[in-house]
């Protein structure tokens, strides 16, 4: 699994969200919603930090990060990070790895 994260989406996270020394970005499954790719779960996003990361990365000092628990639901896909415009919020696109 490879996180990237749009110049768009990365100006987004530093205006909305503020980290904590040692805090990042986790992506996660979770119940109810969907993707592109899953039916019946949707991802989540919290500022946590890393304890058993599946994959890390750094972009401009913040952490973007998944945890080894999830990796049910990144197994066999890479996730990028983009922005909507018109919702004013990340929006994320799976593809196959």
């Amino acid at each position: 699994m490879n996180i990237a994260v749009t110049p768009e989406a990365l100006a987004w996270f530093k205006r909305e969200i503020e980290l904590e020394s040692g805090m990042g970005i986790r992506f996660f499954g979770k119940v109810y919603g969907s993707t592109q790719v899953h039916d019946g779960f949707s991802i989540g996003m919290s500022v946590d930090r890393p304890e058993n990361p599946l994959v890390k990365k750094e972009i401009e000092g913040i952490l973007f990060f998944a945890e080894r628990e999830d990796d049910w639901f990144f197994k066999g896909y890479d996730l990028a990070v983009d922005y909507s415009k018109e919702l004013d919020e990340p929006k994320y696109i799976f593809t196959e790895n």
